[in-house]
């Protein structure tokens, strides 16, 4: 059994080229100090976005179980963390919820990260509809950190996000399913330059409410929400669960990526004579900003809202 404080279980997409899912997690964590395992939920060429579609392979739940007969055989399913973040089938996500009942025996104090990626606004939704309740009735009660997108938690909780107070009635219905951490990771709630992030801790009767701006890019990115949940998950465990700094810090690092990204991206459709950039050039510089990630710039200044 590994005697390492920080090991990761990440179930979550692996793309052979780009950076989504697993590729867009792993690398954050192992620089901030933790041991990743991942297992690929599907694996990919590349991310759907590519014009010619996507070729590859699924992980049933059946494959899923497999592996972790093999972890718990060797004696290597200690883990002080697991992260999901996309699940395409009820059947699988109904595994999720077995596999981290099981491994919260083996250690009761694991944390479960949950990221219920499900759908956005303007896509809609892009899982079956029948993961919802699987996700509202066995997942959440098992979460100890949930990072919905605002489409995401309206549906967890069947309650419209139309102001701040119903974006803190929404976590406060998450938190009563079990969930001692919320992180709304984007509302809309903000204006024509910023996103509005949310968060909000319960511990012993005490609760904690945090609030962000996150300046907005004129450009859709893919994988940003598995690479929010990734650093979220790593600087809660590095600052002992400080929400306001572990925001700060997954904000400031998120930046410097999506701009790096950005300005790699219209250099390179530039000299290739392209009135935008391709798939290929949007994908995250996550390589490029490996110093960014271990020391996030300041600059995002987060706000507590609610502390008693």
């Amino acid at each position: 059994m590994s005697d390492l404080s920080q090991r990761v279980l990440s179930i979550q997409s692996h793309v052979v080229s780009g950076y989504v899912g697993n590729k867009s997690a792993t690398f954050p964590l192992q620089l901030l100090g933790f041991e990743v395992d991942a297992i690929n939920s599907v694996q990919f060429s590349n991310h759907t976005g590519y014009p010619a579609g996507v070729r590859g392979q699924v992980l049933d739940d059946t494959q899923l179980q497999e592996l972790v007969d093999g972890l718990n055989a060797n004696n290597i399913n200690h883990y002080s963390h697991i992260i999901n973040g996309y699940i395409g089938s009820k059947s699988f996500l109904t595994k999720l919820g077995e596999v981290v009942s099981h491994l919260k025996s083996v250690n009761p104090s694991l944390i479960y990260v949950c990221d219920p990626v499900m759908g956005d606004t303007g896509p809609g939704l892009y899982v079956p509809q029948e993961l919802l309740p699987v996700y509202q009735d066995t997942i959440l009660p098992l979460a100890d950190v949930c990072l919905p997108n605002q489409f995401e938690a309206e549906l967890l909780t069947g309650k419209k996000i139309e102001s701040e107070e119903d974006a803190l009635a929404v976590m406060d219905i998450i938190h009563s399913k079990g969930v001692s951490t919320v992180i709304l990771s984007s509302t809309e709630l903000g204006s024509d330059s910023h996103l509005v992030g949310l968060a909000s801790h319960v511990k012993d009767g005490k609760k904690t409410v945090v609030k962000v701006l996150i300046p907005k890019f004129a450009a859709a990115f893919v994988g940003t929400g598995d690479l929010f949940t990734a650093l979220s998950t790593a600087w809660l465990a590095r600052t002992g669960g400080d929400l306001k700094l572990a925001l700060e810090k997954t904000i400031g690092t998120m930046q410097a990526v999506l701009a790096r990204t950005m300005q790699h991206a219209h250099a390179a459709a530039a000299a290739a004579g392209l009135d935008k950039p391709t798939p290929a050039m949007m994908e995250l510089k996550l390589i490029q900003s490996k110093q960014e990630i271990e020391n996030p710039p300041g600059g995002s200044q987060a706000e507590i809202l609610h502390s008693k």
